[in-house]
């Protein structure tokens, strides 16, 4: 039987009919916050290792992620997206991926990769098959759309919910899919938003730190800016399995196209959640 995940979020972090999605996708990239172009951008061979991207509903979060995938848009030859993602509800396997089928979301069916998710694996020993975890996680699911707007559907996806984020876990995971990776034609995404619930400029200040160590692909300068500064980005082992796997690839640098706080959305500065974008190559 074929497996099918139907949208967790649809309706919620963004419309559930697809005119209204493509609408809401348009403004996301013509925002004041966003790129302010519509991709494509003209074709490029520059390798693209990986993006960090955030998470949240598109009409905060929407503008940020907006500028990486305008980036991403050059690529022509991609047929693969691995996408890693915090598991918010603590539902199943600590790591877990899908054996294969579709994800659904008002844009139409994205296939897995399960040739790609049983090599996963097979090399890593936390990553398991559990349905259970990605039922009600959006990390993952918000960004699908994005990449439905600019590829339509024509590529495959891996992905991954993690609950565990320590940094043994992160970067056993970021090596194991340097091996799948480099086999293929495939990209790397992170799923993290950032501070979460500080005045804006305390967030904007914290995060500051921690992006110098996302921008140099410096894992152990990650972690220790989290722990000591308390940074409470939800998906910091995502960003560090992708850093991990990027740098192992080729990749040298992490460029922030782009900084934002709800706050600077929404007008509310008093308890802000941070997004940033940022390309790897």
């Amino acid at each position: 039987m074929s497996l099918r995940r139907h949208p967790a979020v649809a309706g919620q972090f963004y419309p559930n009919k697809s005119d209204a999605l493509m609408s809401s996708l348009r403004v996301s990239f013509l925002h004041k916050h966003g790129p302010g172009e519509l991709p494509p951008l003209p074709p490029s061979t520059k390798p693209i290792y990986g993006l960090i991207s955030p998470h949240a509903g598109y009409v905060y979060s929407g503008p940020v992620a907006a500028h990486g995938y305008r980036a991403i848009s050059a690529l022509n030859d991609i047929d693969l997206f691995v996408i890693l993602g915090p598991n918010h509800w603590g539902i199943g396997s600590a790591v877990a991926t899908v054996r294969g089928g579709v994800w659904e979301t008002p844009l139409g069916e994205v296939k897995v990769d399960s040739d790609a998710a049983n090599e996963l694996v097979e090399e890593c020993d936390i990553v398991e098959f559990d349905e259970e975890a990605h039922a009600r996680e959006h990390s993952i699911e918000v960004q699908i759309p994005f990449l439905q707007f600019v590829f339509r559907n024509e590529f495959r996806i891996l992905p991954i919910s993690m609950a565990l984020q320590d940094r043994i876990t992160s970067e056993e995971i970021g090596m194991a899919l340097c091996g799948v990776v480099k086999k293929r034609k495939a990209m790397l995404i992170a799923s993290s938003d950032l501070t979460h619930y500080e005045p804006h400029d305390l967030a904007s200040d914290r995060d500051k730190e921690l992006l110098k160590a996302s921008q140099s692909l410096d894992v152990d300068m990650h972690y220790e800016i989290l722990r000591k500064m308390e940074i409470t980005a939800c998906g910091y082992g995502p960003m560090a399995a992708v850093m991990t796997a990027s740098r192992s690839l080729g990749g040298t640098q992490a460029k922030l196209l782009k900084y934002s706080t709800s706050g600077e959305i929404g007008g509310d500065y008093s308890s802000v959640v941070g997004y940033a974008s940022l390309l790897i190559t």
